[in-house]
């Protein structure tokens, strides 16, 4: 069954960067697109950015242009997001997701991992 863990959440101080982790392991990794999500309690999942597997290209919301840089390592099954000059309304729950189309829409994608928290203090 395939899986997505994420890692490399944690508090961390406004002004410094984070990179986050998501490691897909089991069955077969054929997915067209990857993404990551953020969510604060009680909001719905919002796209950070996404990426198309094959060429490792990332889009971002216009939002969320600017400080996010999304990549992945094709040999590892390993996304990432870059997150710089945190600020504390970066404070939320983020998700990797794994699915068939780029998109910012959380219901397009099919597997989710559990989150890793980050906490930006000001």
């Amino acid at each position: 069954q395939e899986r997505l863990v994420e890692s490399g959440g944690g508090l961390v101080q406004a002004g410094n960067s984070l990179r986050l982790s998501c490691v897909a392991s089991g069955g077969s990794f054929s997915y067209y697109a990857m993404a990551w999500f953020r969510q604060a309690p009680g909001n719905e999942r919002i796209c950070v950015a996404s990426l198309r597997w094959h060429d490792g290209s990332g889009y971002y919301p216009t939002s969320m242009k600017g400080r996010f840089t999304i990549s992945r390592d094709n040999a590892k099954n390993t996304l990432y997001l870059e997150i710089h000059s945190l600020k504390a309304e970066d404070t939320d729950v983020y998700y990797c997701a794994a699915g068939q189309d780029v998109s910012f829409t959380a219901s397009n994608f099919d597997h989710w991992g559990q989150g890793t928290q980050v906490t930006v203090s000001a």
